[in-house]
């Protein structure tokens, strides 16, 4: 059965964590409009840690009143919310950690279905990319 919390352990905190993450050479980025998605491999987690944390940006150079860029926040916590349940079921075998920027493109607070459409888009972009290059990594290692 599908968790659909998400409480502090999902949560990326820490002004560290979160430049590591847009400053990383390992660091990888897909868009799925009206979503970009920043991701990295992270190092280490605490014992009750999610898998998977996440941070959420709404940049006020796009939508300039604060209630726009709360309701687009608002969508997108509750997109990651409905849709991680299916990753981390995914990934459960992995035992690398990732960190999850997500950063709002759009130009006016689009409707919840279409947010929720990048955001299952862009989990799927995000696992498949892990995937590969895992299988890259490990099969340069039997070729030595």
């Amino acid at each position: 059965m599908k968790k659909f919390e998400l409480g502090k352990r999902h949560k990326l905190c820490g002004a560290v964590a979160v430049d590591r993450l847009f400053t990383d050479r390992d660091s990888h980025s897909a868009l799925c409009y009206p979503l970009r998605g920043v991701w990295r491999e992270a190092s280490s987690r605490k014992e009750g840690d999610a898998p998977f944390q996440f941070v959420v940006t709404v940049p006020k150079k796009r939508l300039r009143h604060a209630v726009d860029r709360v309701a687009a926040r608002r969508r997108i916590r509750e997109a990651y919310r409905l849709n991680h349940g299916d990753i981390e079921a995914q990934r459960a075998g992995d035992s690398m950690p990732a960190d999850i920027a997500f950063v709002y493109v759009a130009n006016s607070v689009l409707p919840s279905a279409s947010i929720h459409a990048a955001m299952r888009r862009l989990l799927v972009k995000i696992h498949h990319i892990e995937n590969n290059i895992s299988t890259n990594i490990s099969a340069g290692d039997s070729n030595v």
